[in-house]
């Protein structure tokens, strides 16, 4: 959601994401910077990964003569199906340099079973 004119701060928005395969897991990574990572949940569901979070950052001037103060506050909420199914229980998460990386196991490939068709004879 955008600011309107008169210049209030936007109340949400959307981090980019990129999602890439190394190995054998998926990873996904979202600049984040100036948000708290102490303030960001990450869940998985059904091979979907949820990542939600709060920004906050006052920029104040000591001298109370200024004409404009802007405190930059929302929230985001993004949801990413994952390209191939996961291991969702051993998924781990790290934050450096303004970057939150997600990495998540890929989970083994299923292979179908054969079924043999018996044939009876009457």
């Amino acid at each position: 959601m955008l600011g309107d004119s008169r210049g209030k701060a936007p109340v949400g928005f959307s981090p980019a994401v990129d999602v890439y395969e190394k190995g054998q897991d998926i990873i996904v990574e979202v600049p984040m910077a100036g948000i708290d990572p102490r303030h960001v949940d990450i869940t998985i569901e059904d091979d979907v990964l949820s990542i939600k979070g709060q920004m906050e950052k006052k920029s104040e001037v000591e001298d109370k003569n200024y004409y404009r103060r802007e405190v930059k506050k929302g929230s985001f909420y993004r949801q990413i199906a994952m390209p191939t199914r996961v291991l969702g229980d051993n998924a781990s998460a790290s934050f450096e340099d303004g970057v939150l990386k997600v990495l998540v196991p890929k989970a083994p490939e299923k292979k179908g079973k054969k079924i043999e068709v018996k044939i009876k004879n009457k």
